[in-house]
Parts: structure tokens; C-alpha cells; sequence
């Protein structure tokens, strides 16, 4: 038999919890077709990124569904720290999301409340495609009140407010933005920039502190540079993004350009 969206979720909420490695990527070209050959690679799970991503909300049940076909849990990360832009996401079929731009506790607070149907939040309710527009309301009530949640800690305030973010009610996990990250810090791209590295650790220890997961985004793919973000200690690890992943190999190995 095949597994719900919210076994799915739960199982890598269990795994997050556990204190066990979960590898996703990232998507920033809408095409089902490729949202399909992500999520078949073995991915934990596959994030719509609706930020950088060319992607508009109307695109994102078929991306949620090719995703799903294979699998893996499918997210989506909002293009502004915004209650609202989560439950549209999540209205759409997404089994949660990932916030860019966190910096306080209190903005934070908020957000994880708008992501929620009462009583564990404010969300509206309704019929949407999460729910396949009712006809699954009552199968729906529990996930809607426990989506997947993570903040992304892209600015030196963020880092400053860690501790307080991670005791955020609802939160499941960070995600570190190495390249907000490092502009933040004045070393825009630098990511391996000692700067960069110690506000990372600095993540790290509060989160181990915390029993929160952390987590980093690999945007290159590299085996090597994976394993070394697992040995660290991040659990919730981004590997590649679609477009990366074509530029890099989509490459005439004879062109002198």
C-alpha cells in the first residue's frame, strides 16, 4: 500500500528527531517532468523554491504531485517571511515549508501560527488541494495542524537570536543560507570565509544545545563537501538545485567558450 503524504512526513520528522542525516534538493524550474526525476533519485525530499525559483503558485500542485509519485516529501520554500505565502503553499499540497529571512522569535511566532489550522495556529480554513478540495476535510484536520516547519538563519541577527528562535513552539528545524549568510557578514559568496564558518558553528552549538536539527545547503554538488556538512552535525541537508545540477554538466566538453 502507498504511503500517505503525512506518513511521509512523520517518517522524516522521526528520522529529524532520531538525530539521522535527511538529504533533499532544490527546484527552481517548473517543469513536473523534472520535479519527477528529483524526487526518483533518492531524495528524503524535494523543496519548490519559490524565492529564486521562476515558479507561481498555479504551477504547484503538479510539482507537489510529480514529487510525491516517487516518494519523497515535497516543500516549498516562500519567497518572504509571510504567514500567508505558507498557507498558500500549503493550501496547495505542500507538507511544509521552509521560511527564508528569519530574524526574531516574535516574527517567527507568527509565521508558525500561520501555517497552522486552529486550535494549534490561525491558518484559514478551507477546501484546497491538500485536502483534494474536501473530499479528504476530515483525513486533513491532523496534518494541517502539524506541517513541517524550518527557518532559514541567512543574517548575522538571525544568528544572534538563535537560541531564542530555536524555542519557537512548532519549529522543526534551521537551515543555514550559506550565501545570505556571508553577505550578511560582508563576504558575499564567501562561504568557506572563517566569518561565515564561525557564525555556523555558532548555529551548531545552539542547536545540539537546543535538540533542534540544523541544517545547510550544499548548493554545488559535491560527495565530499555532503559528507563533511553530516560530520558536522547538520541533519536537514539541501544537495544541489535543479539548475546547478544541468549547468554543471550541460556543458560541451569541446567548446573553447
Amino acid at each position: 500500500m502507498t504511503s500517505t503524504r503525512f506518513e511521509r512526513l512523520n517518517g522524516l520528522r522521526s528520522r529529524l528527531r532520531a538525530d539521522e542525516p535527511t538529504v533533499g534538493t532544490w527546484m527552481q524550474i517548473p517543469s513536473p517532468d523534472l520535479a519527477e526525476l528529483l524526487a526518483s533519485g533518492g531524495f528524503d525530499w524535494v523543496t519548490i523554491d519559490l524565492e529564486h525559483g521562476a515558479i507561481t503558485r498555479h504551477q504547484l500542485p503538479d510539482l507537489f504531485r510529480a514529487i510525491e509519485l516517487h516518494g519523497a516529501v515535497p516543500l516549498a520554500r516562500v519567497a518572504l517571511p509571510d504567514g500567508s505565502l505558507c498557507q498558500q503553499a500549503l493550501d496547495s499540497g505542500a507538507a511544509g515549508v521552509v521560511i527564508p529571512r528569519v530574524e526574531s522569535a516574535s516574527q517567527l511566532t507568527d509565521i508558525v501560527a500561520g501555517c497552522m489550522w486552529p486550535p494549534a495556529g490561525k491558518r484559514g480554513v478551507g477546501f484546497s488541494r491538500a485536502n483534494l478540495f474536501g473530499r479528504r476535510f476530515e483525513d486533513y484536520k491532523t496534518e494541517a495542524q502539524q506541517p513541517l516547519i524550518v527557518a532559514q538563519i541567512e543574517s548575522k541577527n538571525a544568528v544572534a537570536s538563535i537560541a531564542s528562535l530555536l524555542a519557537v513552539r512548532g519549529l522543526d528545524a534551521v537551515m543555514i543560507g550559506p550565501y545570505d549568510l556571508s553577505a550578511s557578514l560582508g563576504v558575499a559568496g564567501q562561504v568557506d570565509h572563517p566569518d561565515v564558518r564561525a557564525s555556523v558553528a555558532e548555529v551548531l552549538k545552539a542547536c545540539r544545545k537546543a535538540g533542534v536539527p540544523s541544517g545547510m545547503h550544499v548548493v554545488t554538488p559535491d560527495p565530499k563537501r555532503l559528507e563533511e556538512e553530516v560530520s558536522a552535525g547538520h541533519r536537514f541537508l539541501a544537495y544541489g538545485v535543479d539548475a546547478v545540477f544541468v549547468s554543471h554538466t550541460a556543458q560541451n566538453p569541446r567548446s573553447r567558450r
